[in-house]
């Protein structure tokens, strides 16, 4: 499929038939009942010779047919507009947000890469869910993304009640979360430094991608030079987005998970049977436009 903002074609492969078309028209230009005749004999003459004999194929009108059969490839092609409360739909895929507010001095990184992914989300749908010691629904699934992004500025250390930092509970709610909200697809991004993450949490996560959903995971470091224990909980967190099948960057560079994330929400929509609900296809109405230019055809051939 390819999208055009509210525009698609749903089958776009089909624009191929449209040069052939082309040749073939450009092959046979020239060739009729009446040969090289046309080129020995005077064109008056054999105008009232075709018109006394009517023969077959003295005058060309392969023009209908050609534009006949270029419309029935547009009409192959899908020509579709987005059905009105397309949005209706879009909780079949989403964008899971799992920051860690555990650390105020982590916290502004954690919370720009976050505002990040949710700016670059498109039509998914889009949740948060913060953790520490605990995990919280800081708001539903939504395709409001503003409101969204005014939440994550009024965010601190102090937002959680409970200390510590527990990534496998705020995993295992987003498990519970997309079951119950039955998201065919999500992209659950775990933004934190790494504090905390077990085999428990790498089970959660390739638990996760059993069920369809990928796991990544964007990891934030309070300082620019690494130490010891940002080394470590690097690895921690490239270890689970291995486990969940996604991947895993910096929270400073967050660019390559948001244009992963966004390019499978398009392909989801585009290529699955969902599409239906998403686009109106208008081809069968193309086709009854093509049939006027191939009844003046078959009208041509038969005089």
């Amino acid at each position: 499929m390819i999208d055009f903002g509210d525009y698609a074609l749903l089958r776009p492969l089909w624009l191929l038939a449209l040069p052939a078309l082309a040749l073939l028209l450009v092959a046979t230009r020239r060739r009729d009942a009446l040969g090289d005749w046309r080129r020995v004999i005077d064109p008056a003459l054999l105008a009232v010779i075709s018109r006394r004999h009517k023969i077959a194929g003295a005058t060309r009108r392969d023009g209908p047919l050609f534009v006949g059969v270029a419309l029935i490839a547009l009409a192959l092609c899908g020509p579709a507009m987005k059905t009105p409360g397309a949005e209706q739909f879009r909780n079949l895929d989403a964008t899971l947000i799992l920051l860690d507010v555990s650390r105020a001095e982590r916290l502004p990184q954690g919370v720009a890469a976050a505002q990040y992914l949710i700016e670059r989300s498109g039509a998914r749908r889009l949740g948060l869910v913060l953790y520490a010691g605990d995990a919280y629904l800081a708001s539903p699934l939504t395709d409001d993304a503003k409101s969204l992004q005014s939440l994550l500025f009024a965010i601190d250390d102090r937002t959680v009640p409970d200390g510590g930092a527990e990534p496998d509970r705020a995993l295992a709610f987003a498990r519970h979360l997309l079951r119950e909200t039955q998201i065919l697809t999500a992209d659950v991004a775990l933004i934190c430094d790494g504090e905390g993450l077990d085999a428990r949490a790498e089970r959660l996560a390739a638990a996760l991608a059993r069920e369809g959903h990928r796991v990544h995971s964007l990891f934030v470091s309070a300082r620019s030079g690494a130490d010891a224990r940002d080394s470590s909980g690097r690895a921690a967190m490239t270890s689970l987005a291995a486990a969940g099948g996604g991947r895993a960057d910096d929270a400073a560079h967050p660019q390559e998970i948001a244009r992963a994330i966004e390019a499978r929400g398009v392909a989801h929509i585009g290529s699955g049977e969902l599409r239906a609900l998403a686009w109106r296809d208008y081809g069968r109405f193309v086709l009854l436009l093509a049939a006027a230019p191939l009844l003046l055809a078959l009208r041509g051939r038969g005089d």
